[in-house]
């Protein structure tokens, strides 16, 4: 069940957009202050924001600009009576995915919010790629063994990377070096068999397999 958070102010229009919301399924949490609204989109794990613009203590624009700033990219429709030009591009230029000018159909702001929940589940996939229980989330830069977070360095993580897009494949030394390090990084160093080490320690050595004469391969 998608959790969704409501920062309205005013409890009626707060009220029947959670009604509406929990008749199509969904679950909610109730903002009426801005304030309330940047530490619940914070904290809480939210799956979409609905955030209004006119909030008190802390409007609209400033909720979106602190949460984008701190690296929140939780879907955000701005829904607001303001329907000016000027107001719906600052909002979109902000960093809002849509907006709802006030007064509104819970249709059409249900449609909505189908629309970029589906896009955020899709964006999240095509931020992982994975091989058997292996995967990286690319965006979050976390390397996991089945739910299990191991701790990479970047040039291991870089490598796995390398690896995890090509599995079953030989990767050689060079083409290590060139993805990871760059060109021009001497080809006598041994620094890639240093970090395969470290890196097979951190996954199991099994995973990544040494093909003599001719580089590595993650079967």
């Amino acid at each position: 069940m998608s959790r969704i958070l409501v920062a309205e102010d005013d409890p009626h229009v707060a009220s029947f957009i959670r009604k509406g919301l929990h008749a199509a399924g969904y679950s909610t949490e109730h903002a009426a202050d801005g304030e309330t609204a940047l530490f619940l989109a914070r904290a809480a794990g939210f799956d979409l924001i609905i955030l209004d613009i006119g909030l008190p203590l802390m409007d609209g624009f400033e909720v979106l600009a602190q949460i984008r700033g701190e690296g929140v990219l939780t879907p955000v429709i701005v829904l607001t009576a303001r329907d000016s030009v000027p107001d719906t591009v600052a909002g979109l230029e902000g960093g809002a995915n849509d907006y709802v000018t006030k007064p509104f159909h819970v249709a059409e702001l249900l449609a909505r919010i189908r629309l970029r929940l589906t896009e955020g589940v899709a964006e999240a996939s095509a931020n992982v790629i994975g091989h058997k229980d292996l995967s990286l989330d690319l965006h979050s830069h976390r390397a996991r063994i089945g739910g299990d977070v191991i701790d990479l360095t970047s040039r291991e993580f870089a490598i796995l990377e390398v690896f995890l897009r090509h599995p079953d494949r030989v990767i050689s030394r060079e083409q290590l070096l060139n993805q990871v390090w760059g060109y021009g990084f001497d080809p006598g160093s041994n620094v890639v068999d240093v970090y395969v080490r470290a890196l097979r320690k951190k996954i199991g050595p099994q995973r990544i397999e040494t093909i003599r004469g001719a580089g590595y391969r993650l079967p």
